[in-house]
């Protein structure tokens, strides 16, 4: 459910509206084969953001039939969530400037390439430890494709016709929550073949296949690369910096991949494992190697280097706060769904199909709250992050008690889902608008990869720290009742965080 604001101007050489090269040359009389139009490019693009933006979430509602299937335990379902987030997150900044090195059309298939065969991988897996890998393999592919699709958009359109793609690219990440949750739990519900949890995975391989034939004739005429500063990464961050450089930040990588995992893997087994000593050196050792990150950053950037994220950029008045509320705001989206989904199947008894439409006014309201937040009138929208931390604490507290007695929660609990929904993208929209619209525009693809980045570790580390609270609990509906109420008065807990925040850093600027 993340947006970015794309800022970069479309480079020499790219194309215009109806798909023909900006550059002129009279004297070049050799045949030449039309260039697809932009409708083509734009389709192939979106199918595939949506893919992958599906894969977010459509894992949720079959977590109980891996488990069952699998014998999958707690912590390995939390890793199969976990695994796809935890790559795609690590990878992201990565993968915009490979695009930049490479070509975002070159990009874009490999990227699709490696998604759609770690898709058929996954649906094919023998085991919890395979799919796990396999995961992480998807979450890879996702982190090469996805960066490009702003840039592809960007060098496509110009005008009115960049902003109508701009809506639908829009309105794939406000949908691909619903159409996740919903289309999971059909495609669980149905069973198709036996196969039960498996067409999650394997339902991407036709499409990406079709993707792949058509891909290379849909996007030529988008082959040449960005000119230096160009900032091909718009969207994605790291563009700008790998125009800079021409160069991949590999040791800032590293130690990036390894401070996540570090901070990762004690957090999922730590519950099933009865918290052991080697947990918390993991989590302390993860402190270390973020400040070497930090560091090294540093000094890569004083050296007039490219940094996987720019300490200029991430400092920039505003960021530390946007960073701060972006986690937290999507640590409560990801925790939520996660914990909700083990509940209403393992606690409830709902059915696949049923637990992913109950989902669906949540991320229905994100949605819509997402595309419209900025026809509120202005005098509201300087209030409309805080205001909607508070409304998701409450709407948490009201889901808790909805479901506290071990009912189905009634009309209170839909009301209670929606104002999750409003409240999560009063949090977090307009915190990535306005952030992106304040940066400098040779930063603004730093700025965004930034941002996406942060978002996707938010995602990661709610799966995991709210998992591990409601995991902590015993089986059965009173128990699963009773761990979400604890695992909702968590999450209002950080959701409150977000609004205070704000509030604190303020107070100590003016003084």
């Amino acid at each position: 459910m993340t947006h970015t604001t794309p800022t970069t101007s479309v480079p020499p050489g790219a194309l215009d509206d109806t798909g023909g090269s900006s550059k002129s040359d009279a004297t070049d009389n050799r045949p030449r084969r039309r260039a697809p139009g932009p409708g083509r490019l734009l389709t192939i693009v979106l199918l595939g953001q949506l893919m992958a933006v599906l894969d977010v979430f459509i894992v949720n509602v079959a977590a109980p039939a891996l488990s069952t299937d699998l014998h999958a335990s707690g912590a390995g379902l939390q890793l199969v969530v976990a695994g796809y987030t935890i790559s795609y997150a690590v990878l992201l900044i990565t993968g915009a400037r490979l695009g930049a090195l490479i070509g975002h059309r070159q990009a874009f298939l490999a990227g699709l390439t490696v998604f759609t065969a770690a898709s058929l991988a996954c649906g094919l897996a023998p085991g919890t430890g395979a799919l796990i890998a396999f995961r992480f393999i998807q979450g890879a592919g996702a982190a090469v494709m996805l960066p490009q699709v702003l840039s592809l958009i960007q060098r496509t359109f110009t005008g009115a016709s960049r902003a109508r793609a701009l809506g639908a690219y829009s309105a794939v990440l406000a949908s691909g929550a619903a159409v996740g949750q919903v289309l999971g739990g059909a495609l669980v519900q149905a069973d198709l073949f036996g196969t039960g949890w498996r067409p999650v995975f394997l339902v991407n391989v036709p499409i990406g296949l079709a993707l792949l034939v058509l891909g290379p004739r849909w996007l030529r005429g988008t082959e040449e690369r960005p000119a230096a500063g160009a900032g091909g990464g718009a969207g994605a961050g790291g563009g700008a910096a790998a125009g800079r450089s021409g160069a991949l930040d590999l040791t800032g990588l590293l130690l990036l991949a390894a401070a996540v995992l570090l901070f990762t893997v004690p957090l999922v087994l730590g519950q099933e494992r009865g918290w052991p000593l080697w947990g918390w050196v993991m989590l302390g050792l993860s402190a270390v190697l973020a400040a070497a990150f930090a560091a090294y950053e540093a000094r890569l950037a004083g050296r007039g280097g490219a940094p996987l994220i720019s300490p200029r950029v991430a400092g920039a008045p505003g960021m530390p706060l946007a960073i701060v509320r972006i986690v937290l705001g999507m640590a409560a989206n990801g925790g939520f769904l996660f914990v909700m989904t083990l509940h209403v199947q393992g606690g409830l008894g709902y059915s696949a199909l049923r637990a992913g439409c109950t989902f669906a006014p949540t991320a229905v309201a994100f949605g819509l709250v997402g595309l419209n937040w900025q026809r509120l009138p202005s005098r509201w929208q300087p209030v409309t992050v805080p205001a909607g931390f508070v409304l998701a604490a409450v709407s948490f507290v009201g889901v808790g008690l909805a479901l506290r007695d071990g009912s189905d929660g009634g009309a209170w609990l839909f009301v209670a889902l929606v104002g999750v929904g409003m409240g999560l993208a009063f949090a977090y929209s307009p915190v990535l608008t306005r952030t992106l619209a304040t940066v400098r525009p040779q930063d603004a693809a730093d700025a965004s990869g930034v941002l996406v980045t942060s978002a996707q570790l938010g995602l990661l580390s709610g799966v995991a720290v709210f998992g591990a609270v409601f995991l902590g609990h015993g089986s059965g509906v009173d128990a699963s009742a009773d761990a979400l109420w604890v695992s909702c008065l968590a999450l209002a807990g950080a959701a409150l965080c977000g609004a205070i925040v704000g509030l604190v850093i303020r107070v100590r600027y003016l003084r």
